[in-house]
């Protein structure tokens, strides 16, 4: 089974210790669990201040790193920040970013928010993927200093409605079932995608019935490595492929369609 984890990381968390959390250390784990390649962002940029010095962090690190192209890098943008134009061209020229990461509880806009329709156009027109993680780490968990509350699926859909031509990716997300990515899938263009980082498929079955709704073309693989291990998102693949699923596009078909 071939596998692209579209949702993975580097660098550093401010409310604990990350380990693997250096290209070698990730590409060991990827190793270990069978995974060819990965989308990587910032971790460190999340709550930086300056959201950007964790996406020159991130170019460093892949620097000279023997990945060979397995680690794919994707930046981390607030379009809250008055420079992020001249951020964003930076990642794509200099990093060689293929996506974004987006952030709005920590880094203080709504996705409705004009500055981020503005950079939503922008990915468009560099035909960048825009990941949007729910969550980055269990809201019960938090630090007693952070206030990062899930970012709203319903508010995330009507921002997808609204760019049918920028690409999106539903990531590290539960309850996607019962939002209007389904519910109102009729009036979805398809420009979305999900990872199945957290959907269970044994006792919920979540990620079966997200797989029964969109349909397996519009489902990828995502671990959300280093802050969890691969191989519970590993077993759930195997699951998927001893139910007859189409494990091939779920596992790396669909991401490389969706990143070329």
């Amino acid at each position: 089974m071939r596998l692209i984890d579209t949702n993975a990381y580097l660098g550093h968390w401010a409310a604990r210790r990350l380990r693997h959390n250096t290209p070698e250390g990730l590409l060991r784990l990827m190793d270990r669990a069978g995974i060819e390649q990965a989308w990587v962002s910032s971790a460190s940029a999340i709550m930086y201040r300056n959201c950007h010095a964790g996406n020159e962090e991130l170019h460093e690190a892949l620097t000279g790193a023997a990945h060979q192209g397995r680690l794919i890098p994707f930046a981390v943008i607030s379009p809250a920040y008055a420079g992020w134009e001249r951020d964003l061209r930076w990642c794509v020229d200099t990093m060689g970013a293929r996506g974004l990461r987006l952030y709005p509880a920590y880094h203080r806009y709504r996705l409705s928010d004009a500055c981020c329709h503005e950079l939503m156009q922008a990915a468009a027109e560099l035909k960048l993927v825009v990941s949007v993680p729910q969550r980055v780490e269990d809201y019960r968990q938090r630090h007693w200093l952070i206030d990062a509350p899930d970012v709203g699926l319903n508010e995330l859909a009507a921002l997808v409605r609204s760019h049918p031509d920028t690409r999106f990716l539903v990531s590290n997300a539960l309850g996607v079932s019962g939002s209007d990515f389904v519910t109102r899938r009729g009036d979805m263009p398809d420009n979305y995608w999900v990872d199945i980082c957290r959907p269970d498929v044994v006792y919920g079955k979540d990620a079966i019935a997200l797989i029964e709704a969109l349909g397996p073309e519009r489902i990828v693989f995502g671990s959300g490595i280093p802050f969890n291990y691969p191989e519970p998102a590993v077993v759930r693949m195997e699951v998927l492929q001893a139910q007859g699923y189409d494990v091939a596009a779920i596992g790396s078909g669909n991401a490389r369609a969706l990143l070329s």
